[in-house]
């Protein structure tokens, strides 16, 4: 009798449990927003890097607090959500809310896009963001995004040469040099010049040098810092060939079923404020990460003017009037918009 009431009082015990944490589990429950539309956002950049620190994070806390909760930005790094050539398919896809991809991590998707990335039409991260978000507004280049809403561009800095060993100071240097190209344009360079050019995710890079699976490789300053690249490469050549064009776009579904007044906080937040704040930022860091490696001995080459440099002009009209041949046997004006950006990048020029 005592042993049966002992099992009795157990399960009452049991039950008794039960039935708070149950109860708990519905204020839990209660006390969350229920207004609250939580968007994911997904990039490559390492979680220390400025661009995650010093552009999406306080991207992200302007957007809950001008929502007064309603939105709520939850950011991914390094790549953890999805893959860095993966972003864009990604956002349009519904797998996350928001990404963040270089173009040119999946060639042939922004063909007229990339057209800006040819050697010539931008020597600043804010020139760049500027000429992108510029020919996105006036319709050039907005056919390429239709399958996602895209809240804004951004540009990088000018591309260097970075190689573990060897100094690249004119184009025969490449020759036998396997070198990381960010971008089909920057691929046809590599080739043109005798390198070799070899395709890796940002994130793979660092690993890819200690291995000796690449001699060095086509960075802004930048990600370079920023991926601790610097801690691998001795010698850097400021040529100016290439920028990459990048961007921030999100789910077309997820935004057109939010309320007008969330879209706004969205909209006031996207455009040409953002491609101006990301370029002074981007700028800022090119020159912190560039001082760094002079500081510390490493051979720096200066190339400003590779268009009229009389070894670098023949490579990079090569590569550039190949780029535009291949765009235009896609049926695209592809030397309509290549004017179009030039003219772009004089007003950008400030």
């Amino acid at each position: 009798m005592k042993g049966k009431f002992k099992i009795k009082g157990m399960s009452v015990l049991i039950a008794l449990a039960l039935g708070m944490a149950g109860c708990s589990g519905q204020a839990d429950h209660t006390s969350a927003k229920p207004d609250t539309t939580v968007l994911r956002f997904s990039h490559f950049w390492p979680a220390t890097s400025a661009m995650h620190v010093e552009v999406f994070e306080p991207w992200a806390k302007k957007i809950e607090t001008e929502s007064n909760g309603q939105l709520k930005v939850e950011i991914y790094p390094s790549a953890t959500l999805s893959k860095p050539e993966a972003m864009y398919d990604s956002a349009a896809k519904g797998i996350i809310d928001i990404g963040s991809q270089a173009h040119g991590y999946t060639a042939g998707r922004f063909p007229l896009t990339q057209i800006a990335e040819l050697p010539g039409l931008s020597n600043s991260a804010t020139q760049m963001g500027c000429i992108l978000q510029t020919l996105y507004d006036d319709g050039t280049i907005a056919s390429e995004y239709k399958d996602t809403h895209l809240l804004f561009m951004m540009g990088a800095g000018p591309a260097a040469i970075h190689t573990v060993y060897k100094p690249i100071r004119v184009p025969a240097d490449m020759k036998g040099q396997r070198i990381r190209r960010p971008s089909a344009i920057a691929g046809d360079i590599i080739e043109v010049t005798g390198g070799t050019p070899v395709g890796l995710p940002a994130n793979d890079l660092y690993t890819s040098l200690q291995r000796g699976v690449i001699d060095g490789l086509s960075f802004p300053w930048q990600p370079t810092g920023d991926f601790r690249l610097l801690e691998l490469t001795k010698a850097h050549t400021n040529i100016p060939f290439y920028n990459s064009a990048l961007l921030v776009t999100m789910n077309k579904n997820k935004y057109d079923n939010l309320p007008d007044n969330l879209k706004k906080v969205l909209d006031d937040n996207s455009g040409k404020v953002m491609a101006d704040l990301v370029g002074k930022i981007t700028d800022k860091e090119d020159a912190k990460f560039r001082a760094e490696a002079q500081a510390a001995g490493h051979t720096m080459i200066d190339i400003p003017d590779p268009l009229n440099d009389p070894d670098w002009r023949g490579p990079l009209m090569k590569g550039t009037q190949k780029y535009l041949k291949d765009v235009k046997a896609l049926g695209l004006d592809a030397d309509g918009v290549y004017e179009k950006v030039k003219t772009v990048s004089e007003s950008c020029n400030v």
